[in-house]
């Protein structure tokens, strides 16, 4: 009544803040019955403005509270300067189970005898989201773990005041929508569990009561979004729909309409997302490149909001209205109500400032897109590699939609991805988000720059430091490293190679002449002066100091050796690559690696004509000189793989050259026999299982393990910590990203304090880390982990401690003679 009262006489010459109380008054005396009529009734609706949160506000409490119309109307009705919010409480435990279905329809059934058990999440992943995680190195492992046949889960989880009351739902639930099956915990469910009459339509389940575990599954429903956009062909699925809700108890019949109405236009859809709400995620795919994709993309969306509105849903459950769906507001809500949302819209905003268009405005879904029958996309020039994806090169410089994936930081997201945006603060164009949109605009002419222009290449792609995280952590896959050689390499073609560059990229002869000038060569780099002369002729950093050579290199002590395993004796043969950091500067490493392997039963050989991988010249976009050295070092390999050689590197970057890097240079038998037959050092011992066979005095040391981003970019980082810890250490596995010195990156002077800013995130984890010290496979890892405070001596590569472990222990001192 005093809304009422204070409405009385209000006219347009009256403030804002009156009229806006005036309609709301005019709204509750004359909209109510259509209000109550054409809402829907759902857990989530964001479609429109909340008059029907207005309208309960009153009935329930008898009270207005505009700000309910504020919260969800997209900036088209004020600007939120401050909010008052409430709190949920923080669960004491969580349970999850994951349940596996035959179908997405049956998984839809399942949804409201589900509810019935209270969870706090139901979340739906359809066939077509897992056959594309299956895809990615982030989440294979864990859709491989999936029943054979599995078409659809439901991810379900439980807040609980324990762990083993979280146990407890978790059982009751299974023992009312999947009998048969045996909880892990053995538990029975309590007494007086619900039971619901409804059909079984599970197959199996997944149980996850460690915190690690539950993340997993998490992390990979959360990652919904670029999974589905991890199609490189010009069909992606698109979001034009992908918000709608209806009731829970609707979702079955609705799919299957939805699933016959993308049968008439030949497509299909994933559904995923928040089924316990009825809130979907239903993305068809469709080629908006093309003008009949972009009618297509219309027509479904008004067809499916005639569905949304015959099963009492809405078409925007959470998402918001936007440019897609605010047209469908108008079937959705009626000419009536859509007439009384403008209104509104003009007595907060009668000069129409405020995200015009949004809620109830004139916005075609069909206008503004990133592709449409215009779109043109000229790389400038012909990739050099081999890319296996849909559209090549186009399709991964295209793969980006700006999920911020890669604008997580370390303490938060974890992993490797992005190192440099998390160094600098936020700079957007550091992240790969930031780059890979960047080269996409330039190629399809929205930005004047052309990508291999100087200007371009430095200030977009000159800080990507090629740790491949993006490969791995992008849950679509960009790879910027790739993307990043590829666009350099022509730059180089245009304006010629630095010669830095091609220094850096000559590491073998350039080691090898240290070598053979050594210790003249070591005592050179010492002189007062030498890294100012190395910084103003080659542009390598003052404050770095170079390898130190050595004139006992590995291959001459292999040379002068004899194998403790005959080749004859052995039930496995392996060439080790003595690689030019291993073999002029860090020989004892080479030489732990080879008494391992012997100690392990295997018979190891030194290959003489192979040694550089490629990788530096690879890691400066030299691609023709990184594919002639590839070439080369596959002539002399192959052989040796077809007669049952094993190829096993000690420097991580380099296996990954071999097992990875190759495939993209060289096409044929000969590589792929010779990438799938490469190792590193502490995967071979563990893929093989070679370590069983060590004879090592439990160490008891506690260990801080930094993995090399390169192998943790193909999931292959993981082994060198399963053998440590066979080996009786205790290793603090760091979820580090890049340590900074990216191979040459760190010794160039405009890139030093850089580096050392992407270090500094690494040598934070160090010190909180409660390991003795610190081991890592890579050189320049252990390069930079020098220059940590603190530190003493450069940090051992984990090799070097089995070595230091066999027949009780060797002291390091008396092994590197």
């Amino acid at each position: 009544e005093e809304l009422h009262d204070r409405a009385e006489g209000v006219d347009d010459d009256d403030p804002i803040e009156e009229r806006v109380y005036a309609e709301v008054s005019r709204i509750l005396r004359e909209e109510t019955t259509e209000i109550e009529q054409r809402y829907p009734d759902l857990t989530r609706n964001v479609s429109g403005y909340n008059l029907d949160t207005l309208l309960n506000d009153v009935k329930e409490r008898g009270e207005v509270n505009v700000g309910r119309l504020m919260a969800g109307s997209e900036g088209t009705l004020g600007i939120v300067t401050g909010a008052t919010v409430s709190l949920e409480p923080v669960p004491e435990a969580k349970s999850v189970v994951l349940l596996t279905y035959d179908d997405v329809i049956d998984a839809m059934r399942d949804v409201a005898p589900i509810l019935e058990h209270g969870p706090a999440a139901v979340e739906v992943m359809d066939d077509v989201f897992l056959d594309l995680a299956r895809r990615t190195p982030e989440f294979s492992d864990l859709v491989g773990t999936l029943p054979a046949g599995t078409a659809a889960t439901l991810l379900v989880e439980f807040y609980a005041d324990s762990v083993d009351d979280g146990k407890r739902k978790v059982a009751a639930l299974l023992a009312d929508r999947l009998p048969d099956y045996e909880p892990e915990t053995g538990l029975d469910p309590t007494e007086g569990a619900i039971r619901t009459d409804a059909a079984i339509q599970a197959v199996d389940a997944l149980e996850a009561y460690d915190p690690d575990r539950q993340a997993k599954f998490w992390k990979m429903r959360k990652a919904g979004l670029p999974i589905l956009l991890s199609r490189t062909g010009d069909e992606k699925h698109w979001p034009f729909v992908e918000d709608t809700a209806v009731p829970a108890e609707n979702l079955p019949e609705y799919v299957a309409d939805i699933q016959a109405l993308f049968d008439e236009y030949d497509t299909f859809a994933s559904y995923y997302a928040h089924a316990g709400p009825g809130v979907l995620h239903i993305r068809p795919l469709v080629n908006l490149k093309a003008a009949d994709g972009v009618e297509t993309m219309y027509e479904l969306s008004d067809r499916v909001t005639d569905l949304v509105i015959e099963y009492g849903g809405s078409v925007s459950g959470e998402h918001g209205d936007g440019r897609a769906r605010t047209t469908w507001n108008r079937k959705l809500y009626g000419e009536q109500l859509w007439e009384t949302f403008q209104r509104l819209k003009r007595t907060f905003d009668p000069d129409l400032l405020l995200n015009p268009g949004n809620v109830c405005g004139d916005h075609d879904p069909r206008e503004h897109l990133r592709y449409d029958s215009d779109y043109e996309f000229d790389a400038g020039f012909e990739p050099t590699m081999h890319w296996d994806n849909e559209n090549g090169f186009q399709g991964m410089a295209e793969l980006c939609h700006g999920c911020a994936g890669c604008t997580g930081h370390q303490d938060t997201t974890g992993s490797v991805m992005c190192p440099t945006y998390r160094a600098t603060d936020n700079e957007e164009i550091t992240s790969t988000r930031g780059r890979a949109n960047m080269l996409r605009r330039a190629m399809s002419g929205e930005l004047p720059e052309d990508p291999t222009d100087e200007e371009f290449v430095e200030e977009v792609l000159d800080l990507c430091i090629g740790c491949k995280g993006c490969k791995r952590d992008c849950p679509s896959g960009v790879d910027m490293a790739k993307l990043k050689a590829e666009v350099k390499h022509e730059y180089h073609q245009q304006e010629g190679i630095p010669l830095r560059d091609r220094v850096f990229a000559n590491v073998e002869t350039l080691y090898g002449l240290g070598s053979r000038l050594a210790p003249f060569s070591n005592w050179a780099q010492a002189l007062p002066g030498a890294g100012l002369l190395a910084e103003k002729t080659l542009g390598i950093a003052r404050e770095r100091d170079l390898p130190t050579f050595t004139r006992g290199t590995l291959r001459k002590w292999d040379r002068a050796r004899t194998s403790s395993v005959a080749a004859a004796d052995a039930e496995r043969q392996a060439l080790l690559i003595a690689d030019p950091y291993t073999n002029y500067t860090q020989p004892e490493i080479g030489k732990a690696a080879i008494r391992v392997l012997e100690a392990a039963g295997v018979h190891v050989a030194i290959p003489g004509d192979v040694g550089d991988s490629g990788r530096p010249a690879h890691s400066k976009s030299m691609l023709d000189h990184a594919r002639e050295t590839a070439r080369g070092n596959v002539d002399a390999l192959a052989p040796w793989v077809r007669e049952g050689w094993d190829v096993i590197s000690v420097e991580p970057s380099d296996a990954v050259m071999y097992q990875n890097d190759y495939l993209d240079l060289l096409a044929g038998d000969d590589v792929e026999a010779v990438a799938a037959n490469t190792y590193g050092v502490m995967e071979y011992l563990d893929v093989f299982g070679l370590d069983g066979r060590l004879a090592v005095a439990p160490a008891g040391e506690h260990l801080a393990y930094h993995g090399h981003c390169q192998q943790t970019a193909i999931t292959k980082d993981h082994h060198a910590v399963d053998v440590l810890r066979r080996a009786g250490y205790a290793v603090d596995d760091l979820d580090s990203t890049c340590c900074g010195m990216a191979g040459s990156f760190g010794y160039e002077a405009e890139h030093y304090s850089m580096s050392m800013a992407i270090a500094d995130l690494l040598f934070d984890q160090v010190d909180d880390s409660p390991g003795e010290r610190v081991v890592a496979p890579g050189t320049s890892c252990r390069s930079q982990l020098l220059e940590a405070a603190g530190r003493d001596g450069k940090p051992p590569h984990p090799i070097q401690l089995l070595d230091e472990a066999l027949d009780g222990g060797r002291e390091p001192d008396d092994r590197r003679r």
